[in-house]
C-alpha cells in the first residue's frame, strides 16, 4: 500500500523530512547492519527497553533486531523516534514507533494501520491526539 500512494513525499507525518522514499532511512537512522523487511518483526507488544533492568541497550541483540528485521522504515518523528510499518509477524500492517527508549505501536496496543496513519496526518490529526 505505501507504493501504490506514493514513493516518498516531502510533506507529512514525519516532522523531519516528510514520509521517506521506499528503501531510503532518515537521518539519524542507527548503523545496525542491513535491513531485512522480509525477515520477522521480533515484536508481538511494546517495549520500553530503558525500563527493562534485564536489558543492555549496548549489548542486546533483540533491540537490533527491532530496528532492522520486519518493517519499513517511513521517517522520523523528530530525529530520534522513528515512524515503522511492521510487515512480517502478528503485528504486520501496523504503525509502530522505535526510539533509543523503546518500541510500540502507535498511538497504542490496539495500532492504526497505514491507511488510518496516512488519513490522520492528511487532516492535521496528529497521533498523540
Amino acid at each position: 500500500m505505501v507504493a501504490e500512494i506514493c514513493n516518498g513525499y516531502s510533506l507529512g507525518p514525519p516532522e523531519d523530512g516528510g514520509l521517506e522514499r521506499l528503501g531510503c532511512l532518515p537521518a539519524g537512522w542507527p548503523d545496525l547492519g542491513p535491513r531485512q523487511p522480509g525477515a520477522l518483526f521480533p515484536l508481538v507488544e511494546g517495549w520500553p527497553w530503558e525500563d527493562d533492568d534485564s536489558v543492555d541497550p549496548d549489548e542486546d541483540e533483540r533491540i537490533d533486531a527491532v530496528y532492522t528485521q520486519g518493517s519499513i522504515v517511513l521517517g522520523s518523528e523528530d530525529g530520534q523516534s522513528f515512524w515503522l510499518l511492521v510487515t512480517t509477524g502478528p503485528r504486520c500492517g501496523e504503525i509502530w514507533m522505535v526510539a533509543d527508549v523503546g518500541a510500540g505501536p502507535v498511538p497504542g496496543d490496539e495500532a492504526w494501520g497505514f491507511l488510518e496513519w496516512v488519513q490522520r496526518w492528511h487532516v492535521g490529526n496528529g497521533w498523540w491526539d
